[in-house]
């Protein structure tokens, strides 16, 4: 297993390639804009893109959904239902419609060439987050980042929601590594150590 880390769009959102490289498959996770890097990103890799998933729907985690879909139609997208709003032209601007997406939620596996990845629903940032686990690699979107949590003052968010996801994440077994939305990896054991956001919630 590979892991590689773009940093895409105009606030620097972290977009992963997950690769297998002995199967030549993988998995492009947010790739909220530039998406002529991106593709040309898993080029690079030698791996055909087997999925794109979205652990939530604002606009800078799927902001290169569109064009990616276009350049491979064949590759399915994944996003939860609960962050997608039909008719509202409010939330439509923070969470973009993404046409022919395939929804997974709590419990889902997804299958990448030898790899799967377990879909966590982590809400409280969004209605409809979800963290992504393969192995010990934890993908949490905006839930959990290095000695921070994602914000719950846009609409779908809650304080009370995203305590329990970071309680939950926190409560894991064993120091797995934290690929958050933006900014630098972690660990969860550095973040059970100094993160004030998972300390509250794991005492709470």
């Amino acid at each position: 297993m590979e892991i590689k880390t773009l940093q895409v769009g105009p606030i620097g959102t972290n977009c992963y390639l997950l690769c297998d490289e002995t199967a030549q498959r993988c998995a492009v996770i947010d790739p909220g804009g530039d998406p002529l890097t991106v593709a040309a990103a898993v080029k690079d890799t030698g791996c055909a893109p087997a999925a794109i998933l979205l652990t939530h729907g604002h606009y800078d985690h799927t902001g290169a959904v569109a064009e990616l879909q276009a350049k491979w139609p064949q590759v399915p997208v994944y996003l939860n239902r609960r962050d997608q709003y039909e008719g509202d032209a409010y939330l439509q601007q923070l969470f973009p419609p993404v046409a022919g997406t395939r929804s997974y939620d709590e419990g889902d596996t997804i299958t990448v060439g030898s790899l799967t990845l377990s879909v966590l629903a982590t809400p409280g940032h969004s209605e409809g987050g979800v963290t992504l686990r393969c192995g010990d690699v934890l993908f949490c979107g905006d839930t959990l980042f290095a000695g921070s949590c994602g914000r719950t003052d846009f609409p779908g968010g809650s304080v009370k929601k995203i305590m329990a996801s970071l309680k939950r994440l926190g409560s894991l077994e064993g120091d797995l590594k934290v690929y958050p939305g933006h900014m630098e990896p972690s660990t969860l054991e550095r973040e059970r150590a100094w993160n004030p956001y998972l300390i509250q919630a794991m005492n709470g």
